[in-house]
């Protein structure tokens, strides 16, 4: 995982579960989830568990997720049960202060 005074960067492998993303001392104003084929984005001011979703990486094609998305924590986020958190999948992700 990288991290620099404004930013974490890095991967998880994906549970299909609920997974916490630990950043110690880090509250996110804005997450960004990627795999080979699914964007999920976060930024504040929406609500918890949502996001805006793209498959296949198509600006065309967004919805918004309002379950199961990112939830900001005081240190890290939370990912639900969206498919970018697709049990094996590795997913890479970047959040910004």
């Amino acid at each position: 995982m990288a991290s620099g005074m404004n930013y974490y960067s890095g991967s998880f492998v994906g549970t299909g579960s609920s997974l916490d993303v630990k950043l110690p001392g880090f509250q996110p104003k804005y997450v960004k989830l990627r795999t080979s084929v699914i964007e999920l984005e976060w930024w504040e001011g929406m609500p918890a568990a949502s996001g805006l979703k793209s498959v296949n990486h198509d600006s065309t094609q967004l919805s918004l997720v309002t379950s199961n998305g990112i939830t900001p924590l005081a240190d890290g986020f939370t990912i639900g049960t969206d498919s970018v958190n697709g049990s094996g999948t590795v997913c890479y992700f970047l959040a910004l202060a």
